[in-house]
């Protein structure tokens, strides 16, 4: 049985512009798809998407209107097959803090609501146009989703109980949004990734030697991952038909310590 062949198709990525995001949409546009760069981001996601031939569509997320737009966007250059999940936002706060006052609620929901339901929306919409294109192989194939946790699904550190509780939940949703989808021949991993090296550590000197102490704490190599890598493996996730249901840790065999 062969790869799932993405040529001629549309694939999405969220938080497409850069990251993760944009090696997943590097490696999609290799693979003959054109891509939708779903993100916020407009300079840095126009610019990739006028180099990959692809498309930027501004997207909240959240947004079931920004979903729809982008989902009708891809489906403009060719059968929808993939989307990669890869939008989303980290934030640190201890459940009370050290005035034993609680954390604030309104921040605890938006990072469940961009992490969390902003996964979900981006997802359905999607599948309801992979959904409806033609099966691409005796299987009945018509495509695969790829969402991206974190570790901290698993062993979420101090001060992470919303960022882990939004990761939590996507990996807790991969499985029965799998059977869900498996009769209309849609595929659905997670990847859960370690410490990855993206603009969230900022540049220069001080952030090269913060990135480098932190690298230590991986089992091997002794590094940040980089986001090819995890691209790597979405394209695995994406393409090897027989790939479903599964949460799979990148992290160069980390286990995060409480703090």
């Amino acid at each position: 049985m062969p790869r799932m062949n993405l040529e001629a198709s549309s694939s999405i990525v969220t938080g497409g512009a850069s990251g993760i995001g944009e090696a997943s949409a590097r490696q999609l546009a290799a693979a003959g798809s054109r891509v939708v760069i779903a993100d916020l981001n407009q300079e840095k996601g126009e610019s990739l998407a006028n180099e990959l031939a692809g498309l930027f569509v501004r997207c909240d997320v959240t947004s079931a209107d920004d979903a729809k737009t982008a989902v009708a966007a891809a489906s403009e250059m060719g059968p929808l097959r993939a989307l990669v999940n890869s939008a989303g936002i980290g934030w640190a706060a201890r459940t009370i803090d050290r005035n034993n006052e609680p954390m604030e609620l309104d921040k605890f929901a938006l990072v469940i609501n961009i992490n969390l339901i902003g996964t979900f929306n981006m997802l359905s919409q999607s599948a309801s146009a992979i959904a409806k294109t033609d099966p691409v192989d005796e299987d009945g194939t018509r495509g695969a989703i790829v969402n991206m946790a974190s570790v901290a699904a698993f062993d979420g550190q101090i001060g992470q109980c919303s960022y882990s509780a939004s990761k939590g939940g996507v990996v807790g949703m991969t499985l029965p949004i799998a059977r869900d989808l498996s009769a209309a021949g849609i595929r659905v991993n997670t990847i859960a990734p370690g410490l990855i090296d993206t603009p969230i550590y900022g540049e220069g000197e001080e952030s090269d030697q913060f990135k480098a102490h932190l690298g230590q704490s991986v089992l091997f190599p002794k590094r940040l991952g980089h986001g090819e890598e995890l691209a790597f493996m979405v394209m695995e996730l994406l393409t090897n038909p027989y790939m479903n249901g599964e949460t799979v840790r990148v992290d160069g065999g980390i286990r995060m310590p409480p703090k």
